[in-house]
């Protein structure tokens, strides 16, 4: 790893943290695979990947990193959620609520796109963030974000529908980024620690 580059931790719990972290490297910084707490020591960002958020709910409370990743969050550092991952980071879960971080002003709505088989890719909507436009989103049984708090700001949609927030350091899409060659969304991220 490179001293001057960024280093950003990749939850590697359960998910495919594995094409995150290729695609961090792709986007110009070290990926850090994270599993314990001492992981998170030295991070300039973190993603929580999709994958599935019981199992991955239940391996960070198992790991000791539920606290540790709130206490990453009020120190500033920013934090991308992908589909599970979008999950963990709301106030609030339906349909099969799982324990979450509490760190989005919204409510996420699991599987609200349909199971497996339903699994599509599509562009945004005309209208998101400058930079975003054309982005291949990828859905595989991704929730539905809903009761947006005043904080929020939505960079992306899909049919009028939020697949892409912020708040403050904190970012959360629906989709797969990482299931693409763009890393659009990764560099966002990385913008928010270089800032």
């Amino acid at each position: 790893m490179s001293p001057t580059r960024l280093r950003v931790g990749v939850l590697a719990l359960q998910g495919d943290f594995e094409k995150h972290a290729r695609a961090v490297e792709r986007a110009g910084a070290d990926a850090v695979l994270v599993t314990l707490p001492k992981h998170l020591d030295g991070l300039h960002a973190l993603i929580l990947p999709g994958g599935e958020s019981t199992t991955i709910s239940k391996g960070l409370e198992a790991a000791g990193l539920m606290e540790p990743l709130r206490e990453l969050a009020r120190a500033g550092t920013p934090i991308l959620g992908t589909c599970a991952g979008a999950i963990l980071l709301a106030r609030e879960v339906a349909n099969h609520p799982v324990p979450t971080l509490g760190l989005l002003d919204l409510r996420a709505v699991r599987n609200a796109y349909g199971t497996q088989v339903d699994s599509f890719a599509t562009e945004p909507d005309p209208g998101a963030a400058p930079g975003l436009e054309g982005l291949r989103c990828v859905f595989i049984r991704a929730p539905r974000l809903e009761a947006l708090g005043p904080g929020l700001e939505v960079l992306a949609r899909v049919d009028g529908e939020p697949v892409l927030v912020r708040q403050g350091r904190v970012l959360a899409a629906t989709f797969h980024p990482e299931l693409t060659d763009d890393v659009r969304v990764h560099r966002l991220l990385l913008a928010l620690a270089a800032a």
